[in-house]
């Protein structure tokens, strides 16, 4: 059978562009073309089984000689990155897989594939490779009560020759074809992404208070870099143990819900095991104080899709109504196969509370309406891929994931009008392509401030995964602290993530001077307007564990790119020890080079006349002209960094050249230039020679030159920064001339712009 369209399958071979990608096709393997949803390059693959089973693994063909890669579940919650070349390397649990392949002798050209498994009916498809590297569907419903025999669209391939194109292409074909989710695009972003904020999770864990709130707040406002919104995080629910756990050790007990209210350590002059009846005694008395007296705009908090981590507690007295039962998880092998730990884990032997699924809707909205009439704004909701393993009797893991998610959704949109909402331990596939509202999810495991070797690995993993995430929402790179020995890098990655960006530092623990880098005096941050992603060169490379790569991430600003550069080497997740481990203690330097093009839509922030070249100012202070598809060397240790804003350069006629930087003492200088405008004057009379970064250039013979004049709108305060070919004949900040400087050498023109009051912008005009 052969489809018409750049994927193909013939004599047992799949090709991609004319490139085999899958040889020994078994025949019960079927091909559907996806031109029916206007994608005439994608087709989608099922298969025909022997018999009806709950679940099913189906070779689709061996593979063999690319470069791929793959985001898989190494936990229930969380995905990571994994790179190889043979069917084999493809762990288990695989649900984002992307091809390279070279498809003239030459190598000239390459082409990328990316698989997609779906959901189709009650099933969730994933991949994996075998020993004899096969490339495997595998298809369960998470309820032996439900079986299928017959599949036509479980996994979607598409292919072309831009990375990030192919990917979003083959995304949005998928929307189309399940109409059941939104892309990230399509989606209301909450207001937290562009403000900074704090979370008390690795400041207090559940010991967390009102009063340890106020402390957090405080402590970062006197600082000067005051937070504008709050996650308070587990430790203001209601919950409790269930009576026969009462004498178990620490570590086995396991809480579930109480009661839908706070509990007394939330409420004013509260005492525990009483409920306080007046909402204004209640969290709402938190609320209050955070934004009138420490200004914030939002406040959020945590729980998780089933209420608390033990869930529901069943026939608690004023929750009976949500009809909660007991529930015991069954993981599946896959999740298994990574963490067979999670086989033993009280959350599996205990089990928890389930709210019935038909009760679901008015759970979430007794809540949430709870919430909001105290003033809460929005909800991180945690523990979401428990889901999958309390399918069993309730129509499988893709039914009872859909149940709670379209309820979520719509007591989110009822309560929560600036869409906050956060989805947290919440990577599997089942959620992903059910989620029509919510606009944040968590990119990937933990922020852990004790754990040396975790540090590198988190950076490339947010940013790996965000490849696949970034298409459905936009990836939270987590929170981390300030003060502390990983902190500039943390903090330098969130800058370029397009993320909230939000620390979880101890009230009087901070590092103001670093957080002055990522925080106006307002509270607002700069943030690039997509999320960050590898850079194409690096998509392939494994920056953790091949001691050669380094990782770049690019992001877009609306008029400028940004770069950031890591070295991640040394720590990796060991499939065989089930934790990150050092496998490297002393990770060499690693030398590598980036180039402008490494932004991957600088050209989106260039005028329509580009002619590639580009101004490139490191966060180290170092400004440079680069020519297009020249490189710039960079030199790294483990742990260490470099961010560089890349600006397209204008040409504005007589060898005179400009572009905008921004505010240069921020990671993320680019982000504070709103507007941009390039005005050139014909025939303007000069009276001396202009200097052009050292060369002298005279008026023409009628004693007439081309000028320009530059008019940028600025966000923020402090050191502003453009290059420029010549020194400005004058520079203007709201029609006032203003005191500049130049630097011949490198072209380095800068200005300082006060603070402003909040939501001003300022008109800053350079003439040339």
């Amino acid at each position: 059978m052969t489809i018409t369209s750049g994927v193909t399958l013939a004599h047992g071979q799949l090709f991609v562009h004319h490139k085999r990608v899958l040889s020994g096709v078994p025949e019960n393997v079927l091909l559907t073309s996806a031109s029916d949803i206007g994608h005439a390059d994608g087709v989608f693959i099922g298969a025909l089984c022997s018999e009806s089973n709950s679940r099913h693994i189906v070779p689709l063909g061996t593979l063999e000689d690319v470069r791929f890669l793959a985001c898989f579940r190494f936990k229930l919650w969380w995905m990571s990155q994994k790179m190889g070349s043979s069917g084999k390397e493809i762990p288990m649990e695989t649900q984002f897989l992307l091809l390279e392949n070279k498809v003239d002798e030459e190598g000239e050209q390459t082409i990328y594939t990316v698989f997609l498994p779906l959901v189709e009916g009650s099933f969730r498809a994933c991949l994996q490779g075998n020993e004899n590297d096969a490339l495997e569907l595998c298809l369960e419903s998470g309820d032996p009560a439900v079986e299928e025999f017959s599949f036509t669209h479980s996994l979607l391939i598409n292919a072309g020759t831009d990375p990030f194109k192919v990917i979003t292409d083959g995304i949005k074909s998928v929307e189309l074809h399940l109409q059941t989710f939104r892309h990230r695009e399509e989606k209301k972003m909450p207001g937290i992404v562009d403000w900074f904020g704090w979370c008390t999770w690795d400041a207090f864990y559940t010991a967390v208070s009102a009063e340890g709130v106020e402390q957090g707040l405080k402590s970062l406002s006197e600082g000067g870099t005051p937070p504008r919104f709050v996650i308070i995080d587990d430790g203001w629910q209601s919950v409790g143990m269930d009576q026969r756990q009462e004498d178990a050790p620490e570590k086995e007990l396991i809480r579930r819900l109480t009661h839908i209210k706070e509990n007394h350590k939330f409420q004013k002059d509260g005492k525990e095991g009483e409920q306080q009846e007046d909402p204004a005694l209640g969290i709402q008395h938190v609320v209050r104080m955070a934004k009138e007296k420490h200004h914030l705009k939002y406040v959020y908090v945590w729980h998780a899709i089933t209420g608390y981590w033990g869930g529901v507690k069943p026939g608690v007295s004023g929750m009976e109504h949500y009809d909660s039962k007991m529930k015991y998880p069954v993981i599946s092998p896959g999740v298994l196969n990574h963490e067979p730990g999670m086989q033993t884990d009280n959350l599996t032997t205990e089990g928890l509370g389930l709210v019935n699924p038909k009760k679901v809707f008015q759970f979430y909205n007794e809540l949430h309406s709870y919430l909001a009439a105290a003033g809460i704004d929005g909800v991180k909701v945690d523990v979401q891929c428990i889901l999958e393993t309390l399918g069993a009797g309730l129509g499988g893991r893709v039914a009872l994931t859909t149940q709670y998610h379209k309820a979520l959704d719509a007591s989110v949109a009822s309560n929560f009008p600036d869409n906050g909402c956060i989805a947290c331990m919440s990577h599997n596939t089942d959620a992903l392509y059910c989620s029509r509202q919510t606009a944040i999810v968590r990119a990937s495991d933990d922020f852990f401030p004790r754990e040396p070797v975790s540090h590198t690995i988190h950076i490339a993993s947010v940013a790996y995964n965000s490849v696949f995430l970034g298409e459905f929402m936009q990836p939270d790179w987590d929170m981390f602290h300030s003060l502390h020995p990983a902190a500039e890098y943390h903090a330098a990655a969130r800058a370029i993530g397009g993320c909230p960006i939000y620390v979880s530092d101890k009230p009087g623990h901070h590092n103001f001077e670093l957080l002055r880098k990522l925080v106006l005096p307002d509270g607002s941050i700069l943030r690039p307007r997509l999320p960050g992603r590898p850079t194409s060169d690096c998509l392939f490379n494994d920056p953790n564990r091949d001691g050669k790569s380094l990782l770049k991430i690019w992001n877009m600003n609306k008029y400028t790119g940004v770069l950031g550069v890591f070295n991640c080497q040394g720590a990796s997740w060991s499939n065989i020890d089930k934790k990150n481990v050092f496998h490297d203690k002393n990770p060499g330097t690693l030398t590598g080079s980036v180039r402008a093009q490494d932004v991957h839509l600088l050209a989106e922030a260039a005028e329509d006349d580009w002619d590639g070249d580009s101004a490139i100012f490191s966060h180290s202070g170092e400004l440079v002209r680069l020519l297009k598809h020249a490189l710039l060397p960079v030199t790294l240790k483990v742990l260490e960094k470099e961010i560089y804003t890349v600006s397209p350069i204008k040409g504005l006629g007589t060898g005179v050249s400009f572009a905008p930087l921004g505010l240069i003492d921020m990671f993320n200088a680019g982000g504070a230039i709103r507007n941009l405008e390039y005005q050139i004057h014909q025939d303007s009379q000069f009276s001396e020679a202009t200097e052009i970064l050292g060369m002298s250039t005279s008026p023409s013979e009628s004693g007439k030159v081309k000028t320009a004049t530059v008019k940028l709108t600025v966000h923020g305060c402090g050191r502003f920064g453009a290059y420029s070919s010549i020194r400005p004949r004058k520079c203007s900040i709201e029609s006032s001339t203003c005191d500049f400087s130049y630097d011949p050498d490198s072209g380095l023109l800068g200005l300082v712009l006060e603070t402003p009051v909040e939501g001003q912008l300022w008109n800053v005009t350079v003439e040339l």
